[in-house]
């Protein structure tokens, strides 16, 4: 089956390089999950992207803004600061 090609599955075949030791650890964590490496790294480039859309991040804050409404509270602002403080941005 060549690259790009549609198999089996619903899902896109494609080719990849990575190093030697990015594959080997991938290997060992998808073992460990108990998960095929496709599933893995597909996982794993889902979330990459998620991290790296920050428009739907944006968005997903002020969809949660507008539910949650302009109404000050000191005890939600305070947990909210510490929160993203030690959130990975």
């Amino acid at each position: 089956m060549g690259v790009g090609v549609r198999g089996y599955t619903d899902s896109m075949k494609t080719a990849v390089s990575i190093p030697d030791d990015v594959y080997e650890e991938a290997e060992r964590l998808a073992r460990r999950t108990k998960k095929s490496r496709s599933q893995l790294f597909s996982e794993a480039l889902k979330e990459y992207v998620a991290r790296h859309a920050p428009e739907d991040v944006t968005e997903a804050m002020n969809r949660v803004c507008a539910e949650v409404g302009d109404a000050a509270d000191e005890f939600v602002s305070s947990a909210s600061r510490r929160v993203l403080e030690r959130s990975e941005w």
